[in-house]
């Protein structure tokens, strides 16, 4: 069993603290980390892959520091960044090679696990096309295979779906699900479905702080009572509803209006139903209409 401690972690920029007295343990499975923009998702994934030193606190990796460790630590990691390109001049399996020999890895042992993974992300058919050629999807698809490629004890993707068909991303969470009876996964997300699917716990963080850690079960539980389905055929009441609440979903039939609303208290209006919770509404109860704008 794989553990990994976030203990005290405190990282500023300026006068912005990114990462603020951050704590959580992990051990083997996925784990979704959710949050808005600038809630410090990237940053904290950068100092767990060491890209980024901490002001203050330590991460532990089986009970020992992760810079003591150095370069044990660093082969034990497999990062896909947000912004993932390759080198366009190279090949998919050009660019795995090259990868793969900063990785330490070469000879039959590489060329082996580049056609596995070419062939786990559907890529092994246009492996000798060049990356400049590659849709987004595609090179994105390359990234997660080079993340792959060391059989990494600790996997951090920083938004791995963007970009990719539904296809696509089923066939990735698949794949996530396979390989984490082994490893840390740490997925960075803004498609909610995704974490639904395949993580054990997410964690929810927002200005760096950690604001929730739990099992699907566990966080909708804190959200009973507080989810509500609200029918009006007037569209001055579903306006001021709209200006009064934080709303996850409007339908618009014929004769009616359904608006989907979250709040602490049961809403005074007609025809007012409490309804079941979703993940989407944990995402809109815990951050304002203003965070969720880029999402």
């Amino acid at each position: 069993m794989n553990t990994l401690e976030i203990k005290n972690l405190n990282k500023s920029f300026g006068h912005k603290k990114v990462t603020n007295n951050l704590n959580v343990t992990l051990e083997n499975g996925v784990y979704g980390l959710l949050g808005p923009n600038g809630a410090g998702k990237t940053t904290l994934m950068k100092q767990i892959t060491t890209l980024l030193k901490s002001d203050s606190g330590e991460i532990l990796y089986n009970g020992k520091n992760i810079y003591d460790l150095d370069e044990k630590y660093r082969d034990v990691i497999g990062y896909l960044p947000q912004h993932f390109e390759g080198y366009g001049n190279f090949t998919a399996k050009q660019f795995l090679k090259y990868m793969g020999a900063l990785k330490g890895i070469t000879g039959k042992e590489l060329d082996s696990k580049i056609d596995e993974l070419l062939h786990l992300v559907g890529l092994y058919d246009v492996k000798n096309k060049s990356l400049k050629k590659f849709s987004g999807g595609m090179k994105r698809r390359v990234g997660i295979a080079q993340a792959l490629l060391n059989d990494p004890k600790i996997l951090v993707l920083d938004e791995p779906t963007a970009g990719l068909d539904p296809q696509e991303r089923t066939r990735f969470r698949n794949l996530l699900s396979e390989i984490s009876r082994d490893k840390i996964i740490i997925l960075s997300t803004h498609i909610i479905s995704d974490i639904e699917s395949i993580a054990r716990e997410t964690i929810i963080i927002k200005d760096g702080t950690l604001l929730m850690k739990g099992s699907h079960k566990e966080i909708l539980a804190n959200m009973n009572d507080k989810v509500f389905l609200i029918r009006t055929d007037n569209e001055d009441i579903a306006r001021d509803i709209q200006n009064k609440y934080k709303v996850v979903n409007i339908q618009r039939g014929i004769d009616e209006i359904e608006l989907r609303v979250i709040a602490e208290k049961e809403p005074v209006y007609k025809n007012v139903e409490k309804i079941i919770p979703r993940f989407e509404d944990v995402y809109m109860f815990y951050f304002d209409l203003e965070d969720t704008k880029e999402v």
